[in-house]
């Protein structure tokens, strides 16, 4: 005789277990199977993590300590929202020789039918993920088509009031230091406004070295 466990879920506290717990107390009666635990998370939606879900955490604790041998419940929602989290789930039980029984799909892994259906699941979890990983590179790629630069925005910086403290004689350190940008960006902006030669060489030229030595 299978030893049953039933997990039952609800996203809200005014909803109940209680027609879960009567059809799959149904389905034990027919497989003669004996049921050993109910667990049952109240008012908790399925999209929350294992660690949110304190019933659940502990029947797949549990089920490493092959307290049981099959859970049983009412359909797939009631363990997680996703078919990678289905298989993930599936995964961790077949490990430790637990099957699982959802009441909604038919579902039932202690059967031939049901293991493999089982592996179809593998296959279209695989297949979500690739699904994902296509759809997140053709992004990046219509994106960069589209010109539209990837990672963190450039900051604007404000040219006039960079011109407007070289003006009044602060040194390009200064100026460089006081809005956050490298002695580079201010001597190509003041070259940009006409504040030094074209081509004058800001390693040699005396007016220049002058800008860049700290002022007292």
């Amino acid at each position: 005789m299978k030893r049953a466990v039933l997990y039952l879920r609800v996203s809200t506290k005014e909803q109940t277990t209680d027609n879960q717990r009567i059809e799959l107390e149904r389905v034990v009666v027919s497989r003669n199977w004996k049921v050993v635990a109910v667990y049952e998370d109240q008012g908790i939606s399925g999209a929350k993590g294992r660690d949110k879900r304190p019933a659940y955490d502990l029947m797949l604790k549990e089920a490493v300590r092959a307290k049981f041998d099959v859970i049983m419940a009412w359909d797939v929602s009631r363990l997680g929202r996703s078919l990678a989290s289905l298989v993930q789930a599936l995964d961790d039980l077949h490990a430790n020789g637990v099957d699982l029984y959802l009441h909604q799909q038919a579902l039932d892994t202690t059967t031939p039918s049901g293991k493999a259906l089982y592996q179809m699941c593998g296959v279209f979890a695989e297949f979500e993920r690739s699904m994902i990983s296509e759809r997140v590179k053709l992004g990046l790629a219509r994106t960069k088509q589209s010109g539209t630069s990837l990672g963190r925005p450039k900051s604007r910086i404000d040219h006039h009031w960079i011109i407007q403290d070289l003006n009044s004689g602060a040194s390009y350190r200064k100026v460089a230091s006081s809005h956050g940008i490298s002695v580079g960006t201010v001597f190509n902006i003041a070259k940009e406004h006409g504040l030094v030669t074209p081509i004058v060489d800001k390693d040699t030229d005396p007016l220049i070295r002058d800008k860049l030595s700290p002022r007292t």
